[in-house]
This record gives C-alpha cells, structure tokens and sequence, in this order.
C-alpha cells in the first residue's frame, strides 16, 4: 500500500473519523460504515437497511461502494483506498464478462492445459459453443460455417445485454444483408461499423421444460483472484422463453431468448411471478424425470464450468484485495443434460421481478455483504456463510464428512446450488451480535 504522501495525486477514500470505520480491538466489531451506491435497485434497500452503515452522497468519503462499471471506469486508476476499503469490481472485469474476451480467455486457458495436462484434462473446457469474433476472425468463421450448411448460427454485440442487437441466422447473405439493411436507423448502422460482434454455434436441441427454452442464472462470488476464493450461492433461477420452442422461425425474439419481455405463455405463468422457476424447483423437476445420480453429474458439471471459467482469466484479471466481484452466469442445458456456458455477466440484473425474486435478491445481497465482512465478524475459515457455500479456496472445497467412515474417494465438493436453503438459521449460528446491535 502506497504511503499516503505517494498518493497525493488521487482522491483518498475511506473515511478514518470518530464515527467512521474503525478496526477491530479484542474481537470487537466495527460499529459503523459509510457506503456508496450507484444503483437504485435492490442492493439499495439492503445497504440502507444494513444496521450500522450509513450512506454518503457525492464526494463524501466512503469506505464500501457498490458501483457500476461506468463509475470504476472513470474513478478507479485515480482513487487511493484505505488497507479497509472494498469496492464491488475488479478493475478489469470485463475480461471474463465481455463476449468475446470471455471466449478468447477461455480457448486460450483449454491450450494451455492441452500443452500441460493433456487433452482429456482440455476437454473439460469443452462447454461454450463455437465462437468467432466478428470482424477480426472472419475469415475463420466462414471456414468453419461451411463445415456444418444449413446450421444455425447466432450474432451479439460483445459489450450489451438483455437480448440487445442479438439475431439468428443460416446463411452468410444474411450477415451481409443485416449490414446493408436499410430498414435500420442511421445511428444504428453507425453502430454496427464500431461495435465488435461474436458468431456463435446456436444450441438447437435445448432442454425443454413445456415446450419452452430455459436458461439458468446462477450468482458465482468471487473475493480474490490470487489465490482463487470464490463462493457460490444456493439459490438461483430459470428464465423460460415465453413462447414454444421451434427452429422454423428463427426471427422471433421470444422463441430463443429467455431475458426478453415476458408474455403470458410461458410455463406456471403468474402476473406477480413472471416466467421464472426458483432453482430448488428445477432441481426436483430434473431429479423426478432423471433421478438422483444423473442430476447431481450435471450440477457437477456446472460447477466445472464456474470453476474452469475463472481460472481461465485468473491470471488477467487485476487481483487487489480492495475488490470483489458477484458475477451472474446464464447456464444453457441441452436434450443432453449437457450445460453450456452463455455469458457471465458483472452486473447481474438486482431489479426484482416479483415479491418472491425480490426475497431471493435481497438476501443473496445481505450475504454478499456477510462474506465481504466490512465489520469483521469472520474468522476467515467459514466454508458456508448463510445461502453461500466455498467452492474454492486455492484448491477445491470438500463438504465436511468423517473421512475414517467414507474413505477419501467419497470426498464430495462444496457446493448445494438449487439445495435446501436454510441461511436464516445458518447466520444465526454463524453470526455474533456486534456490541450494542441486535443479533440478526
């Protein structure tokens, strides 16, 4: 850490006042922290709610921000943070959440470990489609479209969301064509001349649940990069298409993307619910038509890919112990049961759908808050932290088991996605008042 009279050139935070940050004397808990927040979702209710900490606006001093990346962009290389400051972004994230960079980390990562470990360990990169980089790869991705005619492909624009510019297509007229398009605004056109764009295989045989596509968002928390610490939480959900899959028309949005506006056709649709299952849902429907054994092989394969994914940019990601990142995965199951890797996003939607996606985000946040532990009421060798399991610690997490009964080929990974979550009564075990304060 800089000297404060080497950083006289950037703006400090941290506020080090009477009522500010203090640390921890004896186990004493830190009684007081001022935050900032960028957003007016729902991390702002669970900031404001946070007994303790106290919200500061403009230029005040603050000792946790919740940002977007707007703000990290403009502010970061130019801030000096105090030893206790936490701020919710690596510096750059986007090399695992934009597009195209996710998937040039990822290819390069199953080399490496074709060179050093051998093809069978490179395969178990094997979960994101084919993908090519448009402009730049063109000429490779042409090569490999005329290897398979007649399949279908799909475009995205590298650095948007939500189904933004996204599009279909069979035929390489049509990348021609939809640059040429008249119909499109000028400014629109302008767009596409600057924007990078990846070309990828289309998974036409998704897993259907009611006829309809699904895609699965999981929250991955990541607290350093070197070593690799990162949690993953046990709720989560499946966002269904609101319209019956088919591949005879590959124009409508509401047939393959799941993340577009919601019509009242899809699969348990209620006004107040939207079009999505919780995933403790998802994961009895799957165990009831599969069995047991099948569906815990496919959570095991989900966390491979969290897992492999992370690694595959832990050495470019700028670690500083300031930083943390939740991350917000979209998992794609084929007729398979095999999961693909969509997109990994750094600013995973908090605006709540419903009450009950409302209850499941706030607590996912307070969570977050816990493991981040701006009071210091950890001990650092937690391996569950209310809905939150430790799936890696420099290494894999084993769940706790009498190794002397089970044997060290029962070893099990540290992970519950779509389990019972009885966080609530966990916090409560886990959690010691702070002086003066109610237990939560």
């Amino acid at each position: 850490m800089l000297p404060r009279n080497m950083a006289k050139n950037k703006t400090s935070v941290g506020y080090k006042g009477p009522y500010g940050y203090q640390k921890r004397r004896d186990g004493e808990g830190r009684s007081c922290v001022r935050y900032k927040c960028g957003l007016t979702n729902t991390i702002q209710d669970v900031l404001r709610q946070r007994p303790g900490w106290i919200e500061v606006k403009d230029d005040g001093e603050w000792d946790f921000n919740w940002c977007d990346v707007g703000w990290l962009r403009e502010n970061f290389d130019h801030s000096y943070m105090e030893e206790h400051v936490r701020i919710s972004h690596f510096r750059n994230h986007y090399e695992l959440t934009r597009k195209n960079l996710m998937v040039k980390n990822l290819k390069r990562y199953r080399k490496t470990l074709e060179r050093e470990a051998g093809r069978i360990e490179a395969a178990k990169c094997d979960f994101f489609p084919r993908t090519f980089e448009l402009p730049s790869e063109y000429h490779l991705f042409v090569e490999e479209f005329k290897r398979s005619p007649g399949s279908t492909w799909i475009m995205k624009p590298v650095a948007r969301s939500q189904g933004k510019g996204i599009f279909l297509f069979r035929k390489l007229k049509d990348i021609t064509d939809w640059k040429k398009d008249g119909s499109r605004s000028e400014e629109q056109r302008d767009e596409t001349q600057v924007e990078s764009y990846v070309a990828q295989r289309y998974i036409e045989n998704p897993y259907l649940i009611s006829g309809r596509k699904f895609d699965l968002r999981v929250y991955v928390l990541v607290t350093s990069y070197i070593p690799l610490r990162t949690w993953l939480y046990r709720d989560g959900f499946a966002r269904f298409s609101s319209t019956r899959f088919s591949l005879n028309s590959i124009d409508d949005h509401y047939v393959h993307l799941t993340n577009v506006a919601v019509q009242k056709t899809a699969p348990d649709y209620d006004p107040e619910k939207g079009c999505k299952w919780q995933m403790q849902q998802l994961r009895r429907y799957l165990t009831a038509r599969h069995g047991t054994k099948t569906v815990e092989a496919l959570f095991k394969d989900i966390d491979n890919i969290f897992v492999r994914s992370l690694q595959s940019v832990q050495k470019v990601i700028i670690n500083d112990k300031h930083c943390f990142e939740l991350y917000g995965y979209d998992i794609l199951l084929d007729q398979d049961l095999k999961p693909w890797l969509i997109e990994v996003n750094a600013s995973p939607s908090l605006t709540a759908s419903s009450q009950e996606d409302y209850e499941m985000k706030c607590h996912l946040l307070e969570d977050t808050l816990h493991i981040v532990d701006m009071e210091g009421r950890l001990i650092g060798k937690e391996k569950r932290v209310g809905g939150y399991d430790l799936m890696w610690n420099d290494g894999p997490v084993y769940r706790d088991v009498d190794l002397e009964t089970l044997g060290s080929s029962c070893l099990s990974a540290n992970t519950h996605l779509g389990c019972v979550n009885d966080r609530k009564k966990q916090l409560c075990q886990l959690l010691k008042p702070i002086p003066g304060q109610k237990r939560i």
